[in-house]
């Protein structure tokens, strides 16, 4: 996901209209260019407006007169455990008493708090920890070196005789020693240091190990921890919308007689998405939008069944498509032609749309006055959310205020280009005006017709193999919506969120001859990334391949891999699932078949062998799961654990069950009982394991999720069950 957000906001804007006033011309250009005044940085530009100020240690570390530790998290936490790991690296370097660390979330301010590789300020593509590796280092440095000089001043001795451990500065030599509470003053007046010295990861004591375990579980457990749903305010009142049943469609009237008599019904009007029913409660709210009577504008909406868009997936791959259908080249070398001795191997998948299913539904809370606008909800991309309701109130971005919440998962739903949710919910703050707060709730309905849906996607394979049975040929064709498409900043020439995992592949840099290429039909169906992005389909392709390859060239699929890893020097590859099948061991649970599957995402290498049994009209069972990971520095083994144990269970989730399906436009599946997921007791043991690393940290949020379904499907293959071979969602009747 990061490179795809990449210089977002510089082209963000809409275009000005005539008339305009100052201001708005002011906030588009800035959307636009962020160039309006000379020397002004895009970041600069984004964060014009911001009451936010940055004290003595920087924009990351707070730390109190009682020596109490905070560390500002520019990344929100929405259940993957981020803010431990952030609080340790601050925590190592400062050689802070790790008992008395907490976490805070960032205001919204882009200048301060951008995500360094992304240019906005925003959580994703599994980069919280390390696109915040050196730079939190480096704030957790310059603060121990503040507190090592503030002493050494006091004590008149040389700073390179002082030691700190759990915020005690000590100077052995003369027994004094002082806490940070007592040498806070001095501290602050102290010029902190412009490139610190930074410890030698040999002699970390905190990260890597089992004490760095998560801040919020306590008031997580005990209901404390504020999420959306649980803002209370003074005048609160809460919104409900009414939208199209079929994506595009707009509002040509409505009725609200009906809804205005439901009690606790304040205000019913028209906003850009829908029908806004304003009440004194969620209850009257959602009875209200019920007796309303909408008709809809469907001249531009998405008619097509999800098989109809399928079919036609088909024909494109087939080039049978539309002629205006352009296809974009990757990892093609060699010529495919030029080899035509060997078996040709044939094989095509298709993938369903996916919902992100979070546990808690889109919701947001906003005030406007004038044209200041307040924002209160669990913000995964603030400066966009900025950027989108500042072009609704007429004000900078920076100005527009934003306290980040908790918020109860996100997969990526969160982070759309649109700032969908949020700016209808601005939309409805704007018309009630006066500054008063208007929490906008979807229910789980809003939230599953809404869209945003991992894509739909069709891969078509055709592979000639040589004389030992490995690929000389390897020609690939795959079609899907692009997720880029009608992002502010337009579709890159590849667009890597669709082909991210198959781009790149050791399978293919170890095949000769490579022909591989993408086109990107336009649907009408609003999609996005979704755990994992482009790896949710290509590392089933790519490894569900590979070991049908392996099968019929009478080879060990284990040993399959390591001969490619070795040809493609693809030693990350090799050492993970060396490390993976170790732990496995030899021994197989009774009754269970095992698979294998290996892919990188996000800069991490994960292995996992998974034991699969069949249970006689059920799902088959997945037992055992054995997880190895190459991530770098591990910050938080314990918490790494957690997201193979969580990334694993929402991709078998997918994998057993998931699928979004449209009739003549409309989503089918509009809840839990039609859109099942994983449940407790069907989920697998898994077991973790680490490799050894001294590389800067990597992602582990999404990794875990895209090998379990290729594992899976593998085990069963090797049932001899080859029914699942152009089927990557494994079902009941299809094994």
């Amino acid at each position: 996901m990061t490179r795809h957000i990449r210089n977002l906001a510089a082209a963000a804007a809409d275009t000005v209209e005539a008339g305009a006033t100052r201001r708005e011309v002011i906030v588009t250009g800035v959307a636009a260019s962020g160039a309006l005044l000379v020397g002004c940085s895009l970041a600069d530009a984004m964060s014009a407006g911001s009451p936010v100020k940055v004290g003595e240690f920087g924009p990351f570390l707070k730390i109190t007169a009682d020596g109490a530790v905070t560390v500002v998290s520019k990344h929100i936490e929405f259940g993957q455990g981020n803010h431990a790991g952030l609080a340790a690296i601050v925590a190592e370097e400062l050689d802070a008493d790790w008992s008395r660390v907490r976490v805070e979330q960032a205001p919204a301010n882009t200048k301060l708090y951008a995500n360094t590789g992304m240019g906005v300020q925003g959580t994703g593509g599994s980069t919280a920890i390390a696109n915040s590796w050196e730079q939190l280092r480096k704030a957790g440095a310059a603060a121990r070196a503040m507190f090592v000089q503030a002493a050494a001043n006091l004590w008149q001795v040389n700073a390179s005789e002082i030691t700190v451990k759990d915020s005690l500065a000590s100077h052995a030599a003369s027994g004094k020693s002082a806490a940070f509470g007592d040498l806070l003053a001095d501290a602050q007046k102290v010029t902190p240091p412009e490139a610190p010295v930074l410890k030698d990861p040999k002699a970390f004591t905190l990260i890597g190990t089992d004490r760095v375990r998560r801040k919020d579980s306590v008031i997580k457990s005990n209901g404390t921890a504020r999420f959306t749903q649980d803002v209370r305010e003074e005048g609160l009142l809460t919104a409900m919308v009414a939208h199209a049943p079929r994506f595009g469609g707009k509002v040509t009237s409505f009725d609200d007689a009906a809804a205005r008599k439901v009690p606790g019904v304040i205000d019913v009007f028209k906003i850009p998405s829908g029908v806004a029913v304003v009440a004194q409660n969620t209850w009257a709210a959602k009875k209200g939008r019920e007796a309303l009577k909408v008709e809809w504008n469907e001249d531009k909406v998405e008619k097509r069944g999800s098989a109809a868009i399928l079919a036609e997936f088909k024909k494109i791959a087939a080039g049978q498509g539309p002629e205006d259908v352009k296809w974009t080249a990757f990892g093609g070398k060699g010529d495919v032609n030029s080899v035509t001795d060997g078996e040709l191997f044939e094989v095509a998948y298709d993938f369903p749309y996916l919902s992100h299913a979070t546990m808690e539904p889109m919701n947001c809370v906003a005030r406007v006055k004038g044209n200041n606008a307040t924002l209160t909800f669990g913000s995964q991309m603030p400066t966009v959310d900025q950027l989108n309701t500042a072009k609704i109130v007429g004000n900078l971005p920076g100005a527009v205020q934003i306290e980040t919440l908790f918020a109860g998962g996100s997969f990526g739903r969160r982070a759309t280009f649109q700032s969908d949710y949020v700016t209808e919910c601005v939309h409805i703050a704007k018309k009630i005006g006066k500054g008063t707060p208007v929490k906008l709730v979807w229910d789980r309905e809003d939230d599953q017709r809404a869209g945003y849906f991992r894509p739909l996607v069709h891969h078509d394979v055709k592979i000639r193999l040589d004389k030992d049975g490995f690929p000389a040929t390897w020609r690939h064709r795959i079609v899907t919506q692009s997720i880029m498409k009608g992002s502010p900043m337009g579709v890159p020439e590849l667009d890597e969120t669709a082909v991210e995992g198959t781009h790149g592949s050791p399978y293919l840099k170890a095949t000769p001859h490579v022909d591989a290429a993408v086109a990107l039909p336009d649907v009408g169906v609003p999609v996005l990334w979704w755990r994992s992005v482009g790896a949710t389909h290509t590392a089933f392709v790519m490894e569900h391949t590979i070991d049908q390859l392996a099968r019929k060239a009478g080879k060990d699929p284990i040993e399959y891999r390591r001969a490619l890893y070795t040809k493609a020097d693809a030693k990350r590859h090799l050492a993970v699932l060396n490390l993976a099948v170790e732990k496995a061991g030899q021994t197989v649970t009774e009754g269970f078949t095992r698979g294998v599957a290996v892919h990188e995402s996000f800069g991490s290498v994960v292995a996992q062998i998974a034991e699969v049994k069949i249970v006689p009209g059920s799902e088959p069972k997945v037992g055992r799961v054995v997880t190895a990971i190459d991530c770098g520095i591990a910050i938080s083994p314990d918490q790494i654990a957690a997201q193979m144990e969580g990334g694993t269970c929402y991709g078998l989730s997918a994998t057993l069950y998931g699928e979004v399906t449209l009739k003549d436009g409309a989503v089918e599946q509009t809840n839990f009982d039609s859109y099942r997921v994983l449940r407790m007791g069907e989920a697998p043991t898994v077991e973790t394991y680490i490799l050894p690393s001294n590389n800067a940290p990597t992602g582990a949020g999404e990794p875990g999720t895209p090998v379990i379904g290729p594992a899976v499907a593998n085990a069963l293959l090797a049932m001899g069950r080859p029914a699942t071979l152009n089927q990557p969602m494994v079902k009941p009747g299809q094994i």
